[in-house]
């Protein structure tokens, strides 16, 4: 139990971070053309989308890291992790 435990906080903090990065490189490099904001772009994707396509569209506004961000807090909390 312990190292699944581990395992998820891991997880969540790692995929956290990804998002964080991706925000980030987003400032700097929008259009995701180096090799790290590739990767980030590429990684965080697939959570974004599905949260994306739910939220009302708010024009160049992306909200849909800070849902994640709740949705990943979230599910930590429940699963005890954090």
């Amino acid at each position: 139990m312990s190292f699944l435990r581990t395992f998820l906080s891991f997880f969540f903090v790692a995929l956290e971070l990804i998002i964080l990065g991706r925000v980030l490189m987003s400032w700097v490099d929008p259009a995701y053309r180096n090799p790290l904001g590739r990767f980030l772009f590429e990684t965080s994707e697939p959570f974004l989308r599905p949260i994306r396509s739910v939220l009302p569209s708010t024009g160049t506004l992306d909200l849909s890291p800070i849902v994640a961000f709740l949705v990943i807090g979230v599910i930590a909390g429940a699963l005890g992790v954090r």
